[in-house]
């Protein structure tokens, strides 16, 4: 199981766009295999990648994740395959639908449809990532271009995918699926399965399963645990994420966080190993001093 760090994500000097190419030229020295960035109402992920594709020579650089419906799948396309030339090809498109209470009530769009939004998003957007013209003519999307960014190679497609038919898309049309507030054991008996069987009927590679999960190295658990339910609470009320939860027995975001000592965190790897996780995104956070460093430093003894 290949191990990255979310970043990019916290307010402070770490979230500016000169702290998150920081930490991706010390996340590339400390040997970490990849650092994933989300897109919320900071910093443009894509563009800060591809600065910080030009820092450093070897890391993978992904999204975790891009909002589809704001941009449209062409404008994506063409920004993508300009952060995979300043990534060198380490660059790796995670994209979502993002949430209803975001699109429409934040946006103004319409969240209708979300699956056959996607379908036709996907239609435009992987024939463009591949080098290939994309024409399609839907009920969302009709279009007919093709890109010329030069020096650009195929960009890696992940999907944030939970529900039945998301999986189904994700495993025909991506390289695999990127997740949060997804526990082990829902990986196992629901993830997998679905998005792999979508991928074996298509014709695909074994699918990718990123696993984003927050994770903190503390000899006080309990206290830990507390302080994440109430900085992450909003998780466990977003329908999609709510949905994983309880597909786990979760009461909340933190009783999927890997919280403890190093056997506590070492066996909660495992187990995400052990449910078929290719790649694990740590979200790494604590509310004690020194532990993020801690957590850091455990998680580069793990590689």
């Amino acid at each position: 199981m290949r191990i990255g760090v979310m970043s990019g994500a916290t307010s402070g000097p770490d979230g500016t766009l000169s702290g998150v190419i920081a930490r991706a030229k010390d996340l590339e020295t400390r040997g970490f295999h990849s650092m994933w960035m989300a897109n919320i109402f900071g910093l443009d992920a894509i563009t800060t990648l591809a600065l910080a594709g030009q820092a450093t020579e070897r890391i993978e650089l992904g999204t975790a994740v891009v909002p589809s419906y704001p941009r449209h799948p062409g404008a994506l396309a063409q920004q993508a395959a300009t952060a995979g030339v300043a990534c060198g090809g380490r660059f790796t498109l995670g994209i979502g639908l993002s949430h209803q209470m975001v699109i429409e009530g934040m946006m103004g769009l319409s969240y209708e449809k979300p699956a056959r939004h996607m379908r036709e998003y996907l239609a435009v957007l992987g024939p463009l990532l591949r080098g290939e013209p994309a024409k399609f003519d839907g009920e969302t999307y009709r279009t007919n271009l093709g890109l010329a960014v030069p020096e650009a190679a195929p960009v890696s497609l992940l999907i944030a995918a939970l529900g039945d038919l998301m999986l189904k898309i994700a495993g025909r049309s991506a390289d695999g699926t990127i997740l949060w507030m997804t526990g082990p054991q829902t990986i196992e008996s629901h993830i997998g399965p679905k998005l792999r069987a979508a991928a074996d009927q298509a014709g695909r590679p074994e699918p990718r399963i990123v696993a984003a999960l927050p994770i903190a190295l503390t000899n006080n658990e309990e206290t830990t645990r507390e302080a994440l339910g109430k900085s992450l609470a909003m998780y466990g009320q977003l329908p999609s994420y709510r949905a994983m939860l309880d597909k786990e027995g979760a009461a909340g975001p933190a009783d999927v966080a890997i919280v403890g000592d190093e056997k506590a965190l070492d066996a909660g790897l495992q187990r995400l190993r052990d449910a078929g996780v290719t790649d694990f995104d740590a979200a790494i956070g604590s509310v004690e001093d020194g532990a993020d460093a801690r957590t850091l430093e455990y998680l580069q003894s793990c590689l």
